[in-house]
Protein backbone atom coordinates (compact mmCIF):
# COMPACT_ATOMS: atom_id res chain seq x y z
CA UNK A 1 0.00 0.00 0.00
CA UNK A 2 1.14 3.45 -0.94
CA UNK A 3 -0.03 6.77 0.77
CA UNK A 4 -1.15 10.07 -0.73
CA UNK A 5 -2.69 13.31 0.09
CA UNK A 6 -5.32 15.23 -1.06
CA UNK A 7 -4.85 18.36 -2.78
CA UNK A 8 -8.20 19.39 -1.83
CA UNK A 9 -6.78 20.63 1.50
CA UNK A 10 -4.13 23.56 -0.95
CA UNK A 11 -7.14 25.31 -1.85
CA UNK A 12 -4.68 28.36 -1.10
CA UNK A 13 -1.81 27.14 -2.90
CA UNK A 14 -2.20 26.33 -6.73
CA UNK A 15 -1.78 22.79 -7.99
CA UNK A 16 1.99 22.86 -8.35
CA UNK A 17 3.30 23.98 -5.16
CA UNK A 18 0.83 21.59 -3.87
CA UNK A 19 2.64 18.94 -6.08
CA UNK A 20 6.28 20.12 -4.53
CA UNK A 21 5.07 20.26 -0.96
CA UNK A 22 3.93 16.93 -0.77
CA UNK A 23 6.85 15.63 -2.23
CA UNK A 24 9.04 17.43 0.02
CA UNK A 25 6.86 16.33 2.52
CA UNK A 26 7.77 12.33 1.62
CA UNK A 27 4.23 11.46 0.58
CA UNK A 28 4.52 8.86 -2.29
CA UNK A 29 1.72 10.01 -4.33
CA UNK A 30 -1.00 13.06 -4.90
CA UNK A 31 -4.76 13.26 -5.27
CA UNK A 32 -5.76 15.65 -7.68
CA UNK A 33 -9.03 17.87 -7.21
CA UNK A 34 -10.49 18.23 -10.65
CA UNK A 35 -12.21 21.41 -9.72
CA UNK A 36 -11.04 25.17 -8.78
CA UNK A 37 -8.26 26.24 -8.07
CA UNK A 38 -6.46 23.43 -8.96
CA UNK A 39 -7.21 21.16 -12.31
CA UNK A 40 -11.17 21.89 -13.32
CA UNK A 41 -10.97 20.41 -16.94
CA UNK A 42 -12.65 23.24 -18.83
CA UNK A 43 -9.93 25.83 -17.40
CA UNK A 44 -6.95 23.91 -18.13
CA UNK A 45 -4.91 24.28 -21.80
CA UNK A 46 -2.74 21.79 -23.06
CA UNK A 47 0.15 23.24 -22.00
CA UNK A 48 -0.53 23.17 -17.99
CA UNK A 49 -1.88 19.86 -18.11
CA UNK A 50 1.87 18.94 -19.87
CA UNK A 51 3.46 20.88 -16.89
CA UNK A 52 1.32 19.17 -14.46
CA UNK A 53 2.59 15.55 -15.77
CA UNK A 54 6.19 17.23 -15.09
CA UNK A 55 5.96 18.71 -11.89
CA UNK A 56 4.81 14.87 -10.95
CA UNK A 57 7.41 13.05 -12.63
CA UNK A 58 10.12 15.75 -11.18
CA UNK A 59 8.84 15.28 -7.98
CA UNK A 60 8.60 11.96 -7.77
CA UNK A 61 4.61 11.31 -7.44
CA UNK A 62 2.31 9.42 -8.56
CA UNK A 63 -1.69 10.36 -9.04
CA UNK A 64 -3.36 8.01 -6.72
CA UNK A 65 -6.57 9.46 -7.90
CA UNK A 66 -8.69 12.29 -9.68
CA UNK A 67 -11.25 13.78 -7.44
CA UNK A 68 -14.03 14.50 -9.64
CA UNK A 69 -16.78 14.45 -7.22
CA UNK A 70 -16.57 18.46 -6.35
CA UNK A 71 -18.22 20.99 -8.70
CA UNK A 72 -17.63 24.63 -7.07
CA UNK A 73 -16.29 25.81 -10.41
CA UNK A 74 -20.16 26.04 -11.48
CA UNK A 75 -21.83 24.69 -8.22
CA UNK A 76 -21.10 23.29 -5.01
CA UNK A 77 -20.01 20.29 -3.23
CA UNK A 78 -22.74 18.48 -4.25
CA UNK A 79 -24.12 20.13 -7.41
CA UNK A 80 -24.73 19.66 -10.14
CA UNK A 81 -25.14 15.80 -9.22
CA UNK A 82 -26.32 12.93 -11.51
CA UNK A 83 -29.90 12.86 -10.16
CA UNK A 84 -30.99 16.69 -10.37
CA UNK A 85 -34.80 16.77 -11.44
CA UNK A 86 -33.67 19.29 -13.97
CA UNK A 87 -32.45 17.46 -16.99
CA UNK A 88 -29.70 20.24 -18.33
CA UNK A 89 -27.51 19.87 -14.71
CA UNK A 90 -27.73 16.27 -14.33
CA UNK A 91 -26.20 16.54 -18.87
CA UNK A 92 -23.96 18.87 -16.74
CA UNK A 93 -22.39 16.54 -14.45
CA UNK A 94 -22.51 13.73 -17.52
CA UNK A 95 -19.90 16.41 -19.45
CA UNK A 96 -17.68 17.16 -16.47
CA UNK A 97 -17.38 13.51 -15.62
CA UNK A 98 -16.54 12.57 -19.55
CA UNK A 99 -13.56 15.56 -19.29
CA UNK A 100 -12.59 13.99 -15.98
CA UNK A 101 -12.45 10.62 -17.59
CA UNK A 102 -10.22 12.33 -20.66
CA UNK A 103 -7.89 14.89 -18.18
CA UNK A 104 -7.40 11.38 -16.28
CA UNK A 105 -6.24 9.61 -19.31
CA UNK A 106 -4.18 12.57 -20.37
CA UNK A 107 -2.38 12.32 -16.76
CA UNK A 108 -2.12 8.83 -16.65
CA UNK A 109 -4.46 8.47 -13.77
CA UNK A 110 -6.18 5.14 -13.68
CA UNK A 111 -9.20 6.29 -11.50
CA UNK A 112 -11.66 8.68 -10.43
CA UNK A 113 -13.71 9.37 -7.82
CA UNK A 114 -17.37 10.49 -8.25
CA UNK A 115 -20.55 11.44 -5.89
CA UNK A 116 -22.70 8.44 -5.23
CA UNK A 117 -25.69 10.09 -6.75
CA UNK A 118 -25.84 13.32 -4.97
CA UNK A 119 -28.27 14.91 -2.23
CA UNK A 120 -32.03 12.90 -3.14
CA UNK A 121 -34.32 16.37 -3.58
CA UNK A 122 -37.88 15.87 -4.14
CA UNK A 123 -37.77 12.70 -5.77
CA UNK A 124 -38.03 9.21 -4.75
CA UNK A 125 -35.09 7.02 -4.00
CA UNK A 126 -36.31 4.58 -6.95
CA UNK A 127 -35.80 7.68 -9.24
CA UNK A 128 -32.90 8.71 -7.99
CA UNK A 129 -31.20 5.45 -8.34
CA UNK A 130 -32.80 5.42 -11.82
CA UNK A 131 -30.82 8.66 -12.69
CA UNK A 132 -27.73 7.68 -11.16
CA UNK A 133 -27.56 4.50 -13.24
CA UNK A 134 -28.60 6.39 -16.16
CA UNK A 135 -26.09 8.44 -15.87
CA UNK A 136 -22.80 6.48 -15.53
CA UNK A 137 -24.43 4.38 -18.59
CA UNK A 138 -23.63 7.44 -20.14
CA UNK A 139 -19.77 7.87 -19.39
CA UNK A 140 -19.10 3.68 -19.57
CA UNK A 141 -17.95 3.38 -22.72
CA UNK A 142 -15.63 6.53 -22.39
CA UNK A 143 -14.69 5.27 -19.55
CA UNK A 144 -14.06 1.84 -21.14
CA UNK A 145 -12.23 2.92 -23.97
CA UNK A 146 -9.79 5.35 -22.20
CA UNK A 147 -8.67 2.20 -19.58
CA UNK A 148 -9.90 5.10 -16.59
CA UNK A 149 -12.27 3.24 -13.67
CA UNK A 150 -15.10 5.40 -12.15
CA UNK A 151 -15.04 4.50 -8.65
CA UNK A 152 -18.53 5.93 -6.48
CA UNK A 153 -17.82 7.27 -2.87
CA UNK A 154 -20.47 6.72 -0.75
CA UNK A 155 -21.28 9.61 1.61
CA UNK A 156 -23.89 10.20 4.55
CA UNK A 157 -26.70 11.77 4.00
CA UNK A 158 -26.49 11.29 -0.33
CA UNK A 159 -28.18 8.98 -2.12
CA UNK A 160 -25.89 5.58 -1.50
CA UNK A 161 -24.93 5.76 2.31
CA UNK A 162 -23.34 2.62 3.34
CA UNK A 163 -21.74 -0.91 1.81
CA UNK A 164 -25.29 -2.35 1.85
CA UNK A 165 -27.17 0.35 -0.32
CA UNK A 166 -23.26 0.27 -2.59
CA UNK A 167 -22.92 -3.58 -3.19
CA UNK A 168 -27.24 -3.58 -3.96
CA UNK A 169 -26.91 -0.72 -6.36
CA UNK A 170 -23.25 -1.93 -7.99
CA UNK A 171 -25.09 -5.21 -9.38
CA UNK A 172 -25.05 -4.90 -12.86
CA UNK A 173 -22.39 -2.18 -13.17
CA UNK A 174 -19.62 -3.49 -15.15
CA UNK A 175 -16.54 -4.36 -12.31
CA UNK A 176 -14.06 -3.01 -14.88
CA UNK A 177 -15.35 0.08 -15.72
CA UNK A 178 -16.91 1.36 -12.22
CA UNK A 179 -15.53 0.59 -8.73
CA UNK A 180 -15.39 1.88 -5.35
CA UNK A 181 -13.51 4.67 -3.66
CA UNK A 182 -13.61 3.34 0.06
CA UNK A 183 -13.71 6.30 2.47
CA UNK A 184 -12.77 5.29 5.91
CA UNK A 185 -14.73 7.61 7.91
CA UNK A 186 -17.77 7.87 5.85
CA UNK A 187 -17.95 4.19 6.47
CA UNK A 188 -17.51 5.09 10.27
CA UNK A 189 -20.03 7.97 10.03
CA UNK A 190 -23.15 5.49 9.11
CA UNK A 191 -22.05 3.29 11.73
CA UNK A 192 -20.22 0.54 9.80
CA UNK A 193 -17.17 -0.80 10.99
CA UNK A 194 -14.28 -0.28 8.47
CA UNK A 195 -12.11 -2.80 9.26
CA UNK A 196 -14.79 -5.19 8.94
CA UNK A 197 -15.57 -3.87 5.03
CA UNK A 198 -11.91 -4.19 4.21
CA UNK A 199 -12.44 -7.80 3.50
CA UNK A 200 -16.17 -7.94 2.39
CA UNK A 201 -15.66 -4.80 0.20
CA UNK A 202 -11.71 -5.65 -1.40
CA UNK A 203 -13.15 -6.88 -4.58
CA UNK A 204 -14.99 -3.41 -5.45
CA UNK A 205 -12.12 -0.99 -3.51
CA UNK A 206 -9.86 0.36 -5.64
CA UNK A 207 -8.61 3.78 -3.78
CA UNK A 208 -9.33 4.51 -0.10
CA UNK A 209 -9.68 8.19 1.27
CA UNK A 210 -8.53 8.18 5.22
CA UNK A 211 -9.53 10.66 7.80
CA UNK A 212 -10.44 10.41 11.29
CA UNK A 213 -13.93 11.01 12.61
CA UNK A 214 -15.55 12.08 15.88
CA UNK A 215 -16.73 9.34 18.12
CA UNK A 216 -19.82 11.16 17.59
CA UNK A 217 -19.48 10.00 13.97
CA UNK A 218 -20.57 13.53 12.80
CA UNK A 219 -19.30 14.38 9.12
CA UNK A 220 -16.75 16.26 9.65
CA UNK A 221 -12.77 15.04 8.63
CA UNK A 222 -9.95 15.42 11.49
CA UNK A 223 -6.95 14.70 11.62
CA UNK A 224 -5.77 11.06 11.71
CA UNK A 225 -5.76 10.16 15.52
CA UNK A 226 -7.69 12.92 16.91
CA UNK A 227 -10.68 11.12 16.50
CA UNK A 228 -12.76 7.58 17.29
CA UNK A 229 -11.68 5.29 14.33
CA UNK A 230 -9.27 2.36 15.23
CA UNK A 231 -7.07 3.94 11.95
CA UNK A 232 -4.59 1.22 13.25
CA UNK A 233 -6.76 -1.60 12.84
CA UNK A 234 -8.06 -0.11 9.69
CA UNK A 235 -4.69 -0.12 7.91
CA UNK A 236 -3.68 -3.17 9.61
CA UNK A 237 -6.58 -4.69 8.17
CA UNK A 238 -5.84 -3.11 4.12
CA UNK A 239 -2.11 -4.40 4.82
CA UNK A 240 -3.61 -7.45 5.47
CA UNK A 241 -5.85 -7.91 2.60
CA UNK A 242 -2.52 -7.23 0.15
CA UNK A 243 -4.48 -3.79 -1.56
CA UNK A 244 -1.27 -2.68 -3.22
CA UNK A 245 -2.80 0.83 -4.42
CA UNK A 246 -3.05 4.18 -2.71
CA UNK A 247 -4.63 5.20 0.44
CA UNK A 248 -4.97 9.04 -0.12
CA UNK A 249 -5.20 11.38 3.37
CA UNK A 250 -8.25 13.50 2.67
CA UNK A 251 -8.42 17.11 5.01
CA UNK A 252 -10.02 19.37 2.84
CA UNK A 253 -11.13 20.77 6.88
CA UNK A 254 -7.50 21.73 7.28
CA UNK A 255 -7.10 24.01 4.06
CA UNK A 256 -5.67 26.99 6.78
CA UNK A 257 -2.99 25.06 7.51
CA UNK A 258 -2.41 22.37 4.75
CA UNK A 259 0.78 22.12 4.78
CA UNK A 260 0.80 20.75 8.58
CA UNK A 261 -1.94 19.11 8.03
CA UNK A 262 0.12 17.13 5.76
CA UNK A 263 2.99 16.92 7.72
CA UNK A 264 1.39 15.90 10.76
CA UNK A 265 -0.84 13.17 8.95
CA UNK A 266 2.56 11.65 7.10
CA UNK A 267 4.72 11.48 10.74
CA UNK A 268 1.02 9.64 11.76
CA UNK A 269 1.55 7.02 8.45
CA UNK A 270 5.05 6.86 9.63
CA UNK A 271 4.63 6.04 12.97
CA UNK A 272 1.93 3.22 12.37
CA UNK A 273 4.61 2.02 10.14
CA UNK A 274 7.04 1.35 12.25
CA UNK A 275 4.63 -0.30 14.92
CA UNK A 276 4.31 -3.08 12.64
CA UNK A 277 8.08 -3.08 11.46
CA UNK A 278 7.90 -1.71 8.32
CA UNK A 279 10.67 0.15 7.51
CA UNK A 280 9.59 3.83 6.98
CA UNK A 281 10.60 5.73 3.84
CA UNK A 282 12.76 8.30 3.74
Amino acid sequence: MKFAFSSNAFLRHDLLETIRILSSIGYEGIEIMADVPHAFPLHLTDSYIRMIRKAVEDHGLEISNLNAFMHHADGDTYHPSWIEKDRDLRVKRVDYTLRCIDLADMLGVRNISTEPGGPLEEMSREEGLRLFRDGLFAVEDKAREKGVRVLIEPEPGLLIQNSREFLDFFDGLDPEVFGLNFDIGHFFCVNEDPAELVEIMKDYAHHFHLEDIAPSREHHHLMPGHGGIDLSKVLNTIQDSGFDGFVTVELYTYDHAAEEAATDAFEYLMQWEREIGKKPRD
